[in-house]
């Protein structure tokens, strides 16, 4: 366990290059190649696969990271998180390297870093870490450092997941399609060498709850144990460990070594959480050109009573006795958050609030965070609670405070017209007076907060929707009594916001007319403005002659368009009836028909009544610009019908 490992492996991640070769399959089949033929070009073999020995900081050479390790109650298990953050020409280096880890591959250790390596990782990366060692190491008895047989952490496969920030970074200047033969479609690559900052992060995978196991302690955690961490080559980085609940664990000692000389190091931060678990916080630094010495931290930990202890205090934060925290009944409910809970009492170890309820079904609990949990059974308003502090190591304050627990209100809401909630409201007695604000609310979007007063019978306010987007409505808000501490409220009633229409219409010009012809007499341009209520995006379409256009030019509210005849000429129609349809997010459609007069069509009914006026006209010798654009559209169409024929 505290022995150095790590000399890298040339065959490691030999099988990220096979299961690129595995997802690549497809395209080779369309290239008239053969798995052999692909395992061949990768120059790798299955029993390549060995990442023994390599270390997170072999591949990663990281500014600074962060890991965070999770003992399980059943002190068997453990899941990891980590996250590396990897700055200017340090990102170079861990892309040249990814990609030189391909090498025999298509496209592998080309110099460029392509997207298709980076799923690769992504794929079958755990498959690779299993074989890692995790460095640590945890052993029951007298304090160690070293010379021992360690219960060593190992990686679980199936519990280990990874992913990547900007590893291909997107839309960089220096992108380009993948340009080996077997690259994916959508392949892109850029250069090994640029610097723009990445992450690389590992975490439990979905649907595991660790992605590291041990052999369980046989006291677990209850006698004396010594935690031991490999730290070499970790150059900047905060661990944090958190172990299950255990009263009195605590912190007996540490040292940090190097090839088993004790030096000067941080000291690692005990942080007692509000749900009775210890957090251990330890920055590392190791210089590079310390190389290869080996560096060794270990902590040791007992459960044995500290020699002094002070009483947790209360505070003058703290409510008075026989304050009413309000909940909502039924299950368990956040009735105060960590933040403020936090403010009550003060302990230098960290101390949690225990409340002993008056009747049966009702309990309390504080999560890591320290907000506090209710739970009441359903049915019943109210009971009271006598609630004391205690620190981690059973020190506990003799000053109680008694608290009422119960709900304030019950409510309903509905939607009856479109545009309002109908919050109704009803006292359930608790308090006397109750002064309830609330509005709609959507995600980070909130209606117009509303608010009464309220004594013993029920109200309904009328909550607006303004501004919300079609879709799930929720109702929040506070209620506030001088003798109850402030209750916000989120309240589900299934709630739906029907979308509504866009609102669409018509910009005559200046002689009041729809349409302005272009001088060509071959279209016309139609201007508008639509708006959508909720706020959501609008598409346009154009309807004529039986076809479609939605070249929309759009500038805020405001839409233009060019609309051309051709089609309707070839029909002989002369007046244009437009149909134009604006659609929201939601689907819902608004439409706006527009008729549209040809100004240079001949009309029947004036030349009989007015023959002067076409003798004059013909006698020009020129044609109406109606008769124009009808020839240009015969002549376009006999020139493509002729081309087609050569």
């Amino acid at each position: 366990m505290a022995g150095n490992r790590f000399a890298v492996h040339s065959t490691a991640i030999g099988l990220i290059i096979l299961m690129i070769m595995m997802t690549l399959t497809p395209l080779a089949e369309e290239y008239n190649l053969d798995e052999k033929e692909i395992l061949e070009a990768s120059g790798r073999q299955l029993d390549d696969i060995d990442c023994s020995g390599y270390t997170f900081e072999d591949l990663f050479d990281y500014n600074y990271a962060s890991f965070d390790i999770g003992i399980g109650d059943d002190w068997a298990t453990s899941s990891m998180s980590a996250t590396a953050y990897v700055n200017g020409s340090n990102s170079a280096t861990v892309r040249e390297n990814l990609d030189g880890l391909f090498d025999g591959a298509p496209g592998g250790n080309n110099s460029w870093i392509s997207t298709d390596e980076r799923e690769a990782v992504r794929e079958i990366g755990p498959k690779c870490i299993v074989d890692m060692d995790t460095r640590l190491g945890i052993r029951e008895g007298i304090a160690h450092r070293g010379g021992v047989d360690w219960n060593d952490f190992e990686f679980v496969e199936e519990g280990i997941a990874l992913d990547e920030v900007d590893l291909v970074p997107a839309s960089h200047s220096e992108e380009r399609n993948c340009q080996n033969l077997l690259a994916s479609g959508n392949c892109t690559e850029v250069p090994v060498s640029v610097t723009d900052d990445l992450q690389i992060i590992l975490f439990v995978a979905n649907g595991e709850s660790n992605n590291m196991r041990f052999d369980q302690l046989p006291n677990q955690g209850d006698s004396n144990f010594t935690l031991a961490l490999n730290v070499t080559n970790m150059t900047n980085a905060n661990l944090m460990l958190t172990f299950p609940v255990l009263q009195g664990l605590r912190i007996a000692n540490f040292s940090m070594r190097d090839d088993g000389v004790e030096i000067n190091s941080f000291e690692p931060e005990e942080i007692y959480l509000p749900d009775g678990r210890l957090r251990i916080s330890q920055q590392v630094d190791y210089d590079k050109s310390l190389w290869p010495t080996g560096r060794n931290l270990f902590i040791d930990f007992t459960t044995a009573a500290p020699e002094s202890n002070d009483i947790p205090e209360w505070t003058g934060a703290a409510p008075s006795d026989n304050t009413i925290i309000p909940i909502m009944n039924g299950g368990e409910y956040s009735a105060v958050s960590g933040e403020e809970i936090s403010t009550w009492a003060s302990d230098t170890n960290g101390w949690n609030l225990e409340c002993t309820f008056a009747d049966m079904g009702w309990s309390s609990r504080q999560n890591q965070d320290g907000d506090l949990l209710v739970t009441s059974p359903s049915g019943t308003s109210t009971t009271t609670a006598e609630c004391s502090i205690k620190d981690p190591f059973g020190a506990q304050n003799n000053d109680t405070l008694t608290f009422t627990f119960g709900q304030p209100f019950t409510a309903t809401g509905e939607i009856t017209d479109g545009e309002n909630i109908d919050f109704t409201v009803t006292p359930t007695g608790l308090v006397s007076e109750l002064s309830v604000a609330a509005h709609a609310h959507q995600m980070q979007i909130m209606g117009t907060m509303r608010s009464v007063s309220l004594t013993n019978a029920p109200m309904t306010i009328s909550l607006p929707m303004d501004g919300l987007r079609p879709g799930s409505v929720m109702v929040m808000g506070n209620a506030q009594n001088s003798n109850m501490l402030n209750f916000e409220f989120m309240l589900d009633f299934g709630l739906e916001k029907v979308s509504l229409p866009p609102v669409l219409e018509i910009k005559v010009n200046f002689e009041g007319k729809n349409a302005t012809w272009d001088a060509s007499g071959l279209k016309f341009t139609l201007k508008g403005e639509v708006i959508d209520p909720d706020g959501e995006a609008v598409s346009l379409s154009l309807t004529l002659c039986g076809s479609q256009a939605s070249d929309f030019t759009k500038v805020g509210k405001n839409w233009e368009i060019d609309v051309s005849i051709a089609t309707c000429v070839q029909q002989g129609i002369t007046e244009y009836d437009v149909s134009i349809s604006a659609t929201d997010e939601s689907g819902v459609v608004s439409t706006l028909s527009v008729t549209v007069k040809d100004p240079y069509a001949t009309d029947d009914t004036s030349s009989e009544t007015n023959n002067g006026d076409n003798e004059d006209s013909e006698s020009s010798g020129l044609p109406g610009v109606s008769f124009m654009a009808t020839l240009a559209v015969t002549l376009l169409g006999a020139a493509f019908a002729s081309r087609k024929k050569e």
